[in-house]
């Protein structure tokens, strides 16, 4: 196994074929701090991790101060995924394409939770069984939505016979099989990763005050304002041909390794690309996984946060809401899914100076990550706004070091500005 040939895509020749460029500003981005050499520096890093071969296609789109300077996509939206049948139309990836950013989902979910706080109609140190009275069975009583948005209320998984997609997609049966569970731990006791089943409960609490689901909350309460096309949970049937297909490539992890993936995702990476890719995935509602949207679109919610909750003439959070989401709620310790130290916030994973997941010396970064090599995070030492989303679906490897030169290009090239006043 550890010699077998990882699966990787075709990597043409010419780099510009299969890369497209979307709107940026008509700044120069010298104004904003950022050489041209910074920025092309910055898309050398990407071109560099594109030829790793392990991913089908990629996106990045960076604001700083508020104005886009790098707004692009490279390779195939579908048909170069490793085994793709020879003959298949290989449909190049546009710098407007929607991604699937997974579990970096879970960033706008929570955000949603806080703006039903910041409307009085719910708190953040509520019990759930508030809302959910039958989530108490087991001495989950006195479990908070804090807990839940902190990865501590003590069900980062759940084992349930039949199908795991068919049980994603059955909003009534997965939250009795979760108001059923029994804790692994004491609601508050230990940090442990919640892969999806957190998303779910703060999404019935939503649900439940709202007399709408999450799809249709989030549509109603931020899309909307703000003009967004995408980025909601699942899309329509008529744009599934328009999503980028995931593809698991690189080498499937070897154990112990393999048992910490299963353990977080309840799935094998491999599992988790091809369920993705299913139908039933891409219409269902995943609060904790399955958003669609493109690097732009994340981009600009991540800039609605750093500029404290509005965005031109539309508010739509309270600044002390941003704050609370985005502010240190879990020190930097190991997770007992992950295996990692990581920073969380009320629903944000956070940055550090120095064990970061959005780059060096990063430690007022917020945003949240997704499987895999999906990044997704505003800095505001920075003033940047970032989404880097991929396709590939690859576990441990070279690569990593070629995503992490992609993010280290990002903090080098966009370099720390004094403290901005809050915008009006």
């Amino acid at each position: 196994m550890l010699l077998a040939r990882p699966a990787l895509v075709r990597v043409p020749a010419d780099l510009g074929a299969v890369t497209s460029d979307g709107p940026t500003t008509d700044a120069d981005p010298r104004s904003l701090g950022v050489t041209r050499d910074g920025v092309a520096s910055i898309w050398r890093a990407v071109e560099d991790l594109y030829r790793t071969g392990v991913h089908p296609a990629i996106a990045l789109c960076i604001r700083r101060h508020g104005e886009i300077i790098i707004n692009r996509a490279i390779g195939h939206l579908r048909g170069n995924g490793p085994g793709a049948s020879p003959g298949t139309p290989a449909v190049p990836i546009a710098a407007d394409s929607p991604f699937c950013i997974f579990s970096a989902s879970k960033a706008v979910t929570a955000m949603l939770m806080h703006l039903l706080d910041d409307r009085g109609l719910t708190h953040i140190d509520d019990r759930v069984t508030e809302y959910i009275p039958e989530f108490g069975a087991h001495g989950k009583e006195t479990t908070t939505i804090r807990h839940i948005l902190t990865h501590r209320s003590g069900i980062p998984s759940v084992s349930e016979a039949g199908d795991k997609l068919d049980l994603l997609l059955d909003p009534e049966r997965i939250v009795e099989v979760l108001c059923a569970a029994e804790p692994t731990w004491k609601p508050g006791r230990r940090l442990a990763y919640h892969a999806v089943t957190g998303g779910f409960v703060l999404a019935e609490i939503i649900r439940r005050v709202t007399g709408r689901n999450v799809r249709e909350f989030l549509r109603d309460e931020v899309l909307d304002p703000l003009g967004f096309r995408w980025m909601n949970y699942g899309i329509a049937d008529e744009d599934a041909d328009k999503v980028a297909e995931n593809a698991f490539t690189g080498r499937p992890a070897l154990f112990p390794l393999s048992l910490v993936v299963e353990r977080a995702l309840g799935v094998t990476f491999a599992e988790a690309a091809q369920v993705s890719n299913d139908p039933r995935w891409l219409r269902g509602i995943v609060p904790s996984g399955n958003i669609c949207a493109t690097a732009e679109e994340v981009s600009r919610f991540y800039q609605l946060l750093l500029d404290e909750g509005a965005l031109g003439d539309v508010r739509i959070f309270d600044r002390r809401t941003v704050h609370r989401a985005t502010s240190e709620a879990s020190y930097l310790e190991i997770d007992l899914t992950l295996g990692l130290p990581i920073r969380y916030g009320l629903g944000m994973m956070l940055g550090s100076e120095h064990f970061s997941l959005y780059g060096p010396r990063t430690p007022r970064a917020f945003g949240h990550i997704g499987l895999s090599q999906v990044v997704t995070w505003a800095d505001p030492d920075r003033d940047i706004a970032c989404a880097l989303l991929t396709s590939g679906k690859p576990f441990v490897g070279a690569h990593l070091i070629r995503t992490y030169g992609v993010l280290q290009a990002i903090s080098e090239h966009c370099a720390p500005v004094p403290r901005r006043p809050a915008r009006t």
